[in-house]
């Protein structure tokens, strides 16, 4: 349709300036969903500087502090000392976390830091929440370092102006690593944790990038007004809310907000190849991230510490995302409205389209089915892009699909979309004409607007805005007596509102989840190629003149020689260094009755450091249980360690109760049974019981396992639900951080790090039994 607005010289002109008007607004875009400008300690008193949270950081964040570590224990102190030298009233609530999946029972002696600043007349409690410990294999800087020492800025800044109205709390959580158990155990067992409020939780998932609000309680309408009029720099959309719902992962968020809270979580995702390894240093983290997450939780404290919260309830979500720099909110009662709307403008172009007799019912069927197949060509050609670049470069399975360096591949899935949009519209303009194709592909957008207000409405607009203004701009084009631009510029609206949405939305997948899903980042890219493709009709001859073959192969040999090499060029940029180091699993087991020990590797392809240690593929020789999953293994000399104990307290029925301990120096011990459990209770003294029920079993070994991290020096009696069977086989595995107590053992060079596979970069010493009831 849009080609009969223009001779063939204006055409061109006209195609040209409608590319660089979408290039303008994704660039637009990407540049005001920016990150902020960190502020020097020499900063004002009552604003956020991350120059001056910096200095708290660098007191804790050295190095790694997992649950029960020394380290940990020193930034304890650390951070409840600051809190307390703020006038904060602090608790240290020491306690057992607990959690299960399946075939799994993890618990951890932890301890929390709560600080409270009371109110003037309180409506409620503004509950800030992050957690002070670190994956075992790096510092932590970002996750959760920064938005720890964060929390420090914002007391100081608070503390500096007018007492606020409600109680200000600070949960700085312990074991949210191995499973959110602080926060398990601060709803189960703390008053304010019972009492419920408002909850602000802080994360990252990288060491870049804005501080976006990506998750919500139900009910979120108010919370989002608040957060959109408050913060000074709002980041992130409903369509990251509705994503994450439906995602296994978990935060300290999750417990708290099931424990009544509502509230909002926050995180900054870019460089999310560093995420929960050695290279989350203070070094790396980006300042500008540090200064987003402490501005807002500055700005939100001060609000909410200011408001009714009895006033915060609402019965409906609200949507909310940014249009060209400004944050655009609407209450969720306009979702349904705004898609039907969609339906209706979509259905009135396609009568108008019939009646002008630029398509017919049959072709807009046609065109409409067949738009699956550029669709679904994209999600898999960018997920046989991923598989080809694991087969020739193994190292990156172990990267997660987060790499260093992904923009060149990224490139390369963007231009592979564009060919299968691009190559669609090509093969059927002839036969089923542009005007079908550009409807088909409202009737999408118009479609999942509709499927979204029924099953995810925060995410509704991405679909439905497109639809409506893509089909009022056409209709525009083609029944108002206007100049020939004006017209195309009609025709623009819809392109223009998906690129101002869709392609930000495919890079906030592409940061959280990496190329390993790059199908779901491609098929947002290809919806958003289904609305602008019909531009393309300002470079192409009339439909009924049939095209050259040069013509026709021009377009997908180019794109195919780019998309290779942009691969080639991403094999190049993307190599490993001291800077973006490649990752490498290594263990050390040894069993504790015979002495014997071996070298554990789970890499495909070991690094020629890891293969000083590994040799061979035979785990024939491991303990019995250890082994998840193949596994390389290579001798390894004996170390001076006992070795943990399991001594049965009681087997009887379907109960089997065990006291547990282990060596000196021992963080954490995994207990691995061949019989499933049904329930899991450990006991740890002063420090308390707690039971969680399990059900599944565990994949590739056996099907229970029991974890402790933190382990009391006196041990933990641990109670299970088992079977009643004849004979059960543990095996007890005490684990030690590191491998420098193995005689020999070289450090990694500077361009590799540990894995972050749970059981790597550990001393395990192990101890195997076999249990007959009665014993």
């Amino acid at each position: 349709m849009i080609g009969k607005l223009f001779d063939v010289p204006r055409r061109l002109l006209a195609g040209l300036a409608a590319l660089l008007t979408l290039a303008a607004v994704v660039t637009f875009t990407a540049m005001a969903d920016s990150t902020m400008q960190p502020l020097p300690a020499t900063a004002p008193d009552d604003q956020f500087s991350a120059g001056r949270a910096l200095v708290h950081l660098k007191k804790f964040a050295a190095g790694p502090r997992p649950v029960g570590s020394p380290a940990g224990d020193r930034a304890r102190d650390y951070l409840a000392g600051q809190l307390r030298a703020a006038g904060l009233e602090v608790e240290i609530q020491r306690s057992v976390g607990a959690r299960s999946a399946a075939g799994l029972a993890t618990f951890g002696q932890v301890d929390n830091i709560v600080g409270r600043l009371r109110g003037t007349d309180s409506t409620g409690t503004v509950l800030i929440a992050a957690h002070y410990d670190s994956a075992a294999m790096g510092p932590g800087a970002s996750d959760d370092g920064a938005a720890v020492a964060a929390m420090l800025e914002t007391v100081r800044a608070l503390r500096g102006g007018p007492g606020p109205r409600n109680d200000i709390v600070l949960l700085m959580s312990d074991g949210e690593e191995d499973g959110v158990l602080g926060a398990e155990a601060f709803v189960r067992e703390h008053p304010l944790g019972k009492a419920g409020g408002v909850l602000l939780n802080w994360e990252a998932r990288g060491v870049s990038g804005p501080s976006l609000m990506f998750e919500t309680s139900a009910g979120n309408a108010r919370l989002v007004e608040t957060f959109a009029g408050a913060v000074p720099a709002p980041r992130g959309h409903s369509a990251m809310v509705e994503v994450y719902r439906l995602l296994p992962n978990n935060t300290d968020f999750t417990p708290l907000t099931k424990a009544g809270f509502t509230g909002m979580n926050f995180a900054y995702i870019q460089r999310s190849s560093l995420y929960h390894t050695a290279g989350d240093t203070i070094a790396n983290l980006n300042p500008g991230s540090l200064q987003h997450h402490g501005s807002n939780m500055l700005a939100l404290a001060r609000a909410l510490g200011g408001a009714d919260l009895r006033t915060l309830d609402s019965d409906h979500d609200a949507t909310y995302f940014r249009a060209l720099g400004t944050m655009i909110t609407y209450p969720g009662q306009f979702v349904w409205p705004l898609a039907v709307l969609a339906v209706v403008a979509v259905a009135g172009l396609a009568l108008l389209a019939r009646v002008r007799r630029l398509l017919s019912l049959p072709r807009l069927i046609a065109a409409t089915a067949s738009a699956v197949v550029p669709l679904a060509a994209s999600a898999v050609l960018a997920q046989g892009l991923w598989e080809l670049l694991v087969s020739w470069r193994p190292a990156y399975d172990l990267m997660g699909g987060l790499l260093h360096r992904p923009q060149p591949y990224r490139a390369a899935i963007a231009v592979l979309c564009a060919l299968t949009v691009l190559g669609w519209y090509l093969v059927l303009r002839r036969r089923l004409g542009p005007a079908a194709l550009a409807v088909g592909a409202l009737t999408w957008f118009a479609g999942l607007g509709v499927l979204c207000a029924q099953v995810a409405p925060g995410a509704s607009f991405l679909f439905a805005l497109p639809a409506l203004t893509g089909a009022l701009g056409w209709l525009a084009a083609v029944l108002l007596r206007t100049p020939a631009w004006a017209r195309t510029v009609a025709a623009m609206l819809g392109p223009v509102t998906a690129a101002m949405l869709l392609p930000s939305l495919a890079g906030n997948v592409f940061d959280g989840m990496g190329l390993a899903l790059g199908g779901a980042s491609a098929l947002v890219l290809a919806l958003s190629g289904l609305i602008v493709v019909p531009i393309a009709e300002l470079f192409l001859p009339d439909p009924a003149i049939r095209p050259k073959r040069a013509a026709v192969l021009a377009a997908p040999l180019t794109a195919l020689l780019l998309a290779a090499g942009l691969v080639v060029a991403g094999f190049v940029v993307d190599d490993f260094d001291a800077d973006r180091p490649r990752r490498t699993h290594l263990a050390y087991v040894m069993d504790a009755e015979t002495r014997r020990a071996h070298w554990v590797s789970a890499d495909v392809d070991p690094a020629p450091w890891t293969k000083r240690y590994v040799s061979g593929h035979d785990a024939s020789a491991l303990p019995p249980g250890y082994a998840r999953g193949t596994l390389r293994t290579g001798p390894a000399p004996a170390i001076a360690a006992e070795g943990p104990r399991a001594d049965v307290l009681a087997h009887s029925g379907d109960t089997l109760k065990l006291r547990v301990t282990a060596g000196e120096g021992t963080r954490s011990v995994t207990l691995r049974l061949d019989q499933p459990i049904s329930h899991a209770t450990a006991s740890a003294g002063r420090f308390g019981s707690v039971s969680v029920p399990v059900t599944g079993t565990r994949i590739g070994t056996w099907p229970s396992e029991i974890r402790f991290r933190g382990l009391p020096a006196r041990g933990v009696q641990i109670t299970l639900r088992v079977p009643e069977k004849d004979r059960i086989r543990l095996t007890v595995i005490a684990e030690t951080d590191g491998l420098t107590a193995v005689p020999g053992f070289v450090p990694r060079p500077p361009d590799l790090v540990a894995a972050t596979r749970e059981d790597g970069d550990l001393t395990a010493v192990t101890r195997g039994y076999t249990l007959t009831r009665g014993s």
